[in-house]
């Protein structure tokens, strides 16, 4: 088995595979096994007391890179309701009370603007990823997917809040495009894609 190169700091498996495939063609010769996560190393998920995207995705980056001395990858991203003031936003992970219960909160947004109008249905996926080397290196990139709420979730596809965005000119939902598709579109995808090159960087030397 490769040693581990480059640590993402997250626990969600969906992530990991979903940030491994986005890195994959900016990083053709690093090994599956060199990418782990979180879990894979024994690290424990720090306090993310941010109060922004960009913070937690450092404070998180942080706290890995100091626990494994190799360079580490982490992302904070969320859900932002126009008609909720960008609302869920840092919360989106816990917006119904239990850190990572998907269907507990997407099921209380949808009640939340069950009333809306679909004019007033904007919304967007944010991503803030960072790189942190061992040797206090820190760069961190943004990614925005624009969209409107569906009025019920549709799709089997995707995780978190994917089965009620609608990315902007589609009319399928986030979690029923396939995952290059999603990929392609997404803010996870194109924040991590203009990380890449620090990340290529760091690796390289």
């Amino acid at each position: 088995m490769t040693a581990p190169r480059l640590v993402l700091a997250t626990h969600n498996a969906h992530k990991i595979g979903e940030l491994r495939a986005i890195l994959a063609p900016a990083l053709p010769d690093l090994d599956a096994d060199a990418v782990v996560g979180a879990r894979d190393v024994g690290a424990a998920e720090p306090v993310e007391d941010g109060v922004t995207f960009a913070e937690n995705a450092l404070i998180k980056a942080r706290a890995l890179a100091a626990f494994t001395g190799l360079p580490a990858v982490a992302d904070d991203s969320g859900l932002a309701v126009d008609v909720l003031g960008g609302s869920p936003g840092i919360f989106s992970a816990r917006w119904a009370g239990r850190h990572g219960d998907d269907a507990a909160n997407l099921a209380l947004l949808v009640a939340q603007v069950a009333d809306v109008p679909e004019r007033h249905r904007g919304a967007r996926f944010v991503c803030a990823a960072a790189l942190v080397t061992p040797d206090g290196r820190e760069v961190v990139e943004t990614g925005t997917l624009e969209g409107t709420l569906a009025f019920a979730p549709r799709g089997e596809r995707g995780f978190g809040y994917d089965p009620i965005l609608v990315p902007a000119g589609e009319t399928r939902t986030c979690a029923e495009l396939t995952a290059g598709e999603k990929n392609a579109i997404s803010h996870r995808g194109q924040a991590f894609r203009a990380l890449a090159p620090a990340i290529v960087a760091a690796l390289r030397g």
